[in-house]
């Protein structure tokens, strides 16, 4: 039989290959849910990767500075890009991309890479058992909840529900494992640790989301629709004060130049161990989300691993529509990528081609090389 691209990946990094069941489908997504992988035990412990070392700043390229400007400039709404090249260092970005812009699930990235940490540092293995019940359930996109059967809930794998996370953008999942490594603080705590800059970690999905919508959280809003509902009793201008306050100021804020940067250290090995790195990086390469944002440009040969992020509505705005991740050429060379409209009230469509047009520019600046040499950098 077989393997995709990705299967091959898992495979390298020791972790065998995905098996798929079917799953639940929402707006721009295609989803899968995993099985727990056979084991996990060759990634633990591993010491932690070595601490960055300072690179020089490379001029970013004109043409492709020009491009991200010409993308951006005629663009109805907050929108910010940056660029990093993982292998040489420069950025290419717009004016927006240092203001801090709702990440929404882009955030999920750094809970993983929180997770993973701690498996590093041996507290916590992938095989560890985890079960998520109904007291864990938060809202809008949770697909793990159809598998909550009554009081005994559903137990699997950290492992697994990280990749729920990750690759599905589960929000039950997500926070499940916000609270088993410490809670918002050990987020920002690993963000600070690892000297990642802008970006801010929020307070979780559930105070997060009534937040920006203008509510207070109650428990009951994790079930059925019970929060759109109590949010569509809200009036109109206690709505509007709540999404512009959130705009404005995103507790969960990060500027896309901070993301770039920091995919670009993953891929380098500079946040995780070396199979920690292989792992998120293999996950992150099998995401179902997003296929149309900046995936939907990446050409045969190219690989684009990634993590999406969509706000809430009020009207036709959007406060946070997203796509970040690492594209890799078929030489090998990679570009850490951020895309992040912060607020607009343009169609999905405009906003999708968009951020196909970041991924087409890269590809048009890129100038092929002969390949990277194997083990140059981790496994994708």
């Amino acid at each position: 039989m077989g393997f995709s691209k990705v299967e091959r990946a898992l495979t390298l990094a020791g972790l065998g290959p995905a098996m798929l069941l079917g799953c639940a489908v929402h707006e721009d997504t295609q989803l899968a849910a995993y099985l727990p992988a056979p084991s996990y035990s060759v990634l633990m412990p591993f010491p932690s990767a070595k601490a960055a070392t300072a690179r020089p700043r490379v001029p970013a390229p004109v043409d492709l500075v020009t491009s991200i400007d010409s993308i951006t400039r005629n663009f109805a709404g907050l929108a910010g890009i940056a660029v990093t090249s993982v292998d040489d260092g420069w950025i290419a970005s717009n004016a927006t991309a240092s203001r801090p812009l709702p990440q929404q699930s882009v955030s999920k990235l750094w809970v993983a890479m929180t997770v993973l940490d701690a498996v590093d540092r041996g507290t916590v293995r992938l095989d560890d058992p985890l079960t998520i019940t109904r007291s864990d359930f938060t809202l809008f996109h949770q697909p793990i909840a159809a598998l909550v059967k009554g009081d005994v809930g559903y137990t699997t794998t950290v492992g697994e529900i990280m990749r729920r996370a990750m690759q599905m953008s589960d929000n039950t999942c997500n926070d499940k494992l916000l609270r088993l490594v410490g809670g918002p603080q050990a987020v920002r705590d690993f963000i600070a640790r690892k000297q990642l800059g802008t970006i801010r970690f929020g307070p979780g999905e559930k105070l997060l989301q009534a937040g920006t919508a203008g509510l207070e959280w109650r428990p009951e809003y994790s079930m059925g629709n019970s929060f759109a509902v109590a949010r569509s009793k809200l009036s109109a201008d206690v709505r509007r004060a709540a999404y512009e306050a959130y705009i404005k100021d995103p507790p969960d804020g990060a500027a896309p130049i901070a993301i770039a940067d920091s995919l670009a250290r993953l891929q380098r090995g500079e946040l995780l161990s070396p199979n920690s790195t292989a792992w998120l990086l293999a996950t992150m390469g099998g995401a179902k989300t997003g296929k149309a944002r900046v995936r939907g440009a990446v050409p045969p040969g190219w690989l684009y691993g990634h993590k999406t992020g969509t706000g809430q509505d009020l009207g036709s705005r959007t406060a946070g529509f997203n796509d970040v991740g690492i594209l890799t050429a078929p030489d090998g060379r990679s570009y850490a990528v951020a895309v992040m409209i912060g607020d607009t009230a343009r169609p999905i469509r405009e906003r999708q081609l968009l951020m196909q047009a970041v991924a087409s520019a890269i590809v048009a600046h890129h100038r092929p090389t002969g390949p990277i040499m194997a083990g140059a950098r981790p496994s994708r």
